[in-house]
């Protein structure tokens, strides 16, 4: 009888010797940096030198994870937009934006836009300023018709030149300073053709310059022979 109750005691002792010495082992798993997988290690946390490796593959290559990266790390660029716009102001828009983004960023374009005079396409660059003028304005700047902004850009440059070359002064270029050297306009009448040029745009020929108070006829035969546009 108590050769019996011993073996029961000895089987019982074995059994839960074993049932503990599984609990005791654990998986631990491992993220590599250096490779696209991960690494499942198993076996008894009491006996490292046994352990056993599983590797598991993760989708997704590391050039698709560095294009991701890179995708989102857009630069920004800021830009000022005035005239026909409803909130004129200095907008940060980001890398690649366009003149319409601009445009969309100021609250879209007033009613008297002149939309042909401005080309929404363009690719922005940063500190840029985007002036939209009004249906007026580019009439009066010769803005109104599809590539007049390059014609008046190039006429500029010309009247730039010519005037150079022939001592004369032009209306559209002259300083304050240079339009006092023509004979009878001081001070006053040079401010008011500074004046007249910014609120209308360039000359379009000498005559123009007798829309300027003060600056008739009899004048304008005096100087006729100084000045150009």
């Amino acid at each position: 009888m108590k050769n019996s109750c011993k073996r029961i005691f000895m089987l019982a002792f074995t059994l839960v010797f074993l049932l503990c010495s599984c609990n005791d082992t654990d998986t631990v798993y491992e993220l590599k940096d250096d490779s696209e997988s991960v690494t499942a290690v198993s076996g008894n946390q009491q006996n490292p030198t046994d352990e056993k490796t599983e590797e598991i593959t993760v989708s997704g290559s590391s050039e698709e994870k560095k294009q991701g990266t890179q995708t989102g790390e857009k630069s920004e660029l800021q830009v000022y937009i005035c005239g026909a716009v409803q909130n004129p102001g200095v907008y940060t828009l980001t890398e690649g934006s366009r003149v319409v983004d601009a445009i969309s960023a100021a609250g879209g374009l007033k009613s008297d836009a002149c939309e042909i005079a401005l080309n929404q396409a363009r690719v922005l660059s940063d500190g840029e300023q985007i002036i939209v003028w009004t249906l007026e304005e580019a009439k009066n700047l010769g803005l109104d018709k599809a590539g007049a902004l390059q014609s008046a850009a190039d006429s500029a440059d010309s009247a730039d030149t010519s005037g150079e070359e022939s001592g004369k002064v032009n209306l559209n270029r002259a300083s304050k300073e240079q339009l006092m050297t023509l004979p009878g306009i001081g001070e006053t009448r040079a401010e008011a053709i500074l004046s007249y040029r910014e609120q209308n745009g360039p000359f379009r020929q000498i005559e123009d310059i007798m829309n300027i108070d003060g600056i008739k006829e009899k004048m304008f035969e005096k100087i006729r022979g100084s000045i150009e546009v």
